[in-house]
């Protein structure tokens, strides 16, 4: 396997994570039910937000934490909704890149779950 050497990389990445999280009987109902999730439109944004943590282009423009805020208020997020988000993200890195960048992913992954859950659930 190789590491994460650029954005058609992570593309794959979130195709894969995605395609495994739309229908988790955990976490899929916030992409379906609660944002009505446009894949296609979405996948350019998460592939700037990844890019900027792995490679640091400075792509991503976004409100991140505001945007899962707005969701956390039409369906609360609980902490099995970020252990699972966190445990199928990391999987998935497994199961299609491994090196220092894909180490760094699953790092960040966990901190922004940390985060995340720091300012949502306490």
């Amino acid at each position: 396997m190789q590491d994460i050497t650029n954005r058609m990389d992570i593309e794959k990445l979130m195709r894969a994570f995605y395609a495994k999280i739309l229908s988790d009987e955990v976490i899929g109902h916030y992409f379906t039910e609660v944002m009505h999730l446009d894949l296609e439109a979405h996948i350019p944004v998460l592939c700037d937000f990844w890019e900027g943590i792995l490679f640091q282009t400075g792509s991503y423009h976004g409100a991140m934490y505001q945007r899962h805020l707005h969701l956390n208020q039409k369906s609360p997020f609980e902490k099995k909704h970020f252990t699972r988000w966190t445990d199928a993200f990391s999987a998935t890195i497994n199961e299609l890149f491994e090196g220092e960048k894909a180490e760094l992913a699953k790092q960040r992954a966990l901190s922004i779950s940390m985060i995340m859950q720091s300012k949502m659930l306490f």
